[in-house]
């Protein structure tokens, strides 16, 4: 049986707001550093840092990451060189294929069959080789997937034990003594080198990357008190390698921004008539026992009424584990229910559900639930929200802590603000979608794009601006391309 599952071309339609802000053009006023040096910048981050976009690293991406454009900028008011790890792959490496043929980004594809479209990858992708130029002069530090904790271990780039949990192939690739060195101390080195200001915009991972795998694994979700000891580690390690470099510190985005997870609707279940007829009475004896535990009070009405599984024509949830339910495996029910409008699916759902799995009824999301690493359920995302709060109070705590050295960039508040509609530049907005041309974010739903890049830098400009007096000349977004149509 084919897929059931669509995702809509008007998901990629943008709603236009009346009240908008539009970021500055150009300064009046002429280029000057103010109260800051700009002669070497040094950026560590992850993967917005590194340019990572729909879902890897490329020649184009890197060279259109925030930190590359906000350098450029830079050299108006005194800038030097900001060297690059190069990755030296037009399409890049966004994950291993079947047959081991290796995957490249994801662009945007139009069904012949249903017209829907949906991110692919290309194939072949290029899988990550050694940086072969002078790693003493890197300027740019950013690693995709790097986590607080990662970066300030030797594991994460020693090439000897890629079997290690931490072992992150992007930093080994440039890492400068494989196995002994760390990311922060890298970056911290370069930094004591004549650097005279950075970039830090390290922590997103240590509770994004635990949401983008839809919080089934809690061993990616760092703690409250790691992360204020990690935090404070990495970034005094940047105070202390330089006493007189200034830094734009950035903080965490919110979940409601990404398209990830916009993107797949709680209803994405269309069913015929003749479809709903087959499976509703596979679900009678499920129903039956979820009344027999009411009656027998192990549950409330509430959870029986969410637990009852009945399908309808037209656009149903989905069949989803929800390990919150209560544990009535005695009794020989699983714990399952539909999918509602209080749950959140992750863009790599749309690869599965209504997927056939060893016969015509065995249907992901239909009679096979669909698993706990596809779907937020409100609980998780109550956590994650409580998760990314706590942990931008101690970023903006670190931040008023060393005040005269630093400036917080709200990342957080723009991206909420391009979500409500109200970013744009020369009258074009910036949208919180993948849809082109005014989607900010790239095919993967995470990762800015080219444009949504240049609104980034432009926004740590005004910060630095602000903070020391200074004047760097802000770009034109509009002169960077948003996503490629789809094909």
């Amino acid at each position: 049986m084919k897929s059931i599952y669509k995702i809509s071309a008007f998901f990629f339609l943008f709603v236009a707001f009346s009240c908008q802000y539009d970021f500055p053009e150009a300064p009046v006023e002429e280029p000057s550093s103010g109260a800051a040096d700009f002669t070497k910048m040094v950026s560590i981050g992850s993967s917005i840092t590194a340019g990572v976009m729909d879902g890897a690293l490329y020649n184009r991406s890197q060279r259109n990451s925030f930190a590359v454009i906000l350098a450029e900028q830079m050299k108006a008011v005194g800038g030097g060189d900001f060297n690059v790890p190069d990755i030296n792959a037009e399409v890049g490496f966004f994950g291993p294929g079947p047959g081991g043929v290796a995957l490249g980004r994801l662009i945007l594809r139009v069904n012949p069959t249903t017209g829907s479209i949906l991110p692919a990858p290309i194939v072949p992708g290029n899988p990550f080789t050694p940086f072969a130029g002078n790693k003493a002069a890197l300027n740019n530090f950013g690693v995709n997937r790097i986590s607080l904790g990662t970066s300030l271990i030797p594991e994460t780039g020693n090439i000897a034990q890629q079997n290690h949990p931490a072992f992150n192939p992007e930093y080994a690739r440039f890492a400068s003594n494989p196995g002994t060195s760390t990311l922060v101390g890298d970056a911290a080195a370069a930094l004591a080198n004549g650097g005279t200001f950075f970039t830090f915009w390290l922590g997103k991972n240590d509770v994004l990357g635990y949401a983008l795998l839809g919080a089934a694994n809690p061993a990616l979700l760092t703690s409250d008190s790691n992360f204020s000891m990690l935090y404070s580690t990495a970034l005094g390690a940047f105070l202390q390698a330089s006493p007189n470099a200034k830094g734009a510190v950035a903080n965490i985005p919110d979940l409601n921004v990404l398209p990830y997870f916009n993107l797949v609707p709680w209803n994405a279940l269309p069913l015929t008539s003749a479809q709903v007829s087959l499976v509703n009475p596979n679900f009678q004896p499920y129903n039956a026992g979820l009344l027999q535990a009411e009656q027998f009070q192990l549950i409330s009405q509430e959870e029986r009424q969410l637990r009852t599984i009945q399908f309808t024509p037209g656009a149903n949830g989905f069949v989803m584990e929800d390990e919150t339910l209560t544990d009535l495996s005695a009794l020989g029910l699983p714990s399952i229910r539909k999918s509602n409008s209080n749950d959140r699916a992750t863009l790599t759902l749309s690869q599965v559900l209504g997927q056939s799995v060893g016969g015509p009824l065995n249907i992901i999301g239909l009679s096979v639930p669909v698993g706990d690493e596809y779907v937020l359920i409100p609980s998780e995302q109550a956590e994650i929200a409580a998760k990314i709060a706590t942990f931008n109070g101690v970023i903006n705590s670190a931040v008023q802590a060393n005040s005269e050295r630093l400036v917080l960039v709200d990342v957080n508040r723009l991206l909420r603000n391009v979500l409500e509609g109200t970013v744009r530049a020369g009258g074009v907005p910036l949208t919180a979608s993948i849809a082109p041309p005014n989607g900010g974010f790239s095919a993967d739903g995470v990762h800015p794009n080219n444009r949504g890049s240049a609104f980034i830098a432009n926004h740590f400009i005004e910060a630095i601006n602000a903070k020391w007096g200074s004047t760097i000349p802000t770009v034109n977004p509009n002169e960077f391309m948003g996503n490629d149509l789809p094909r």
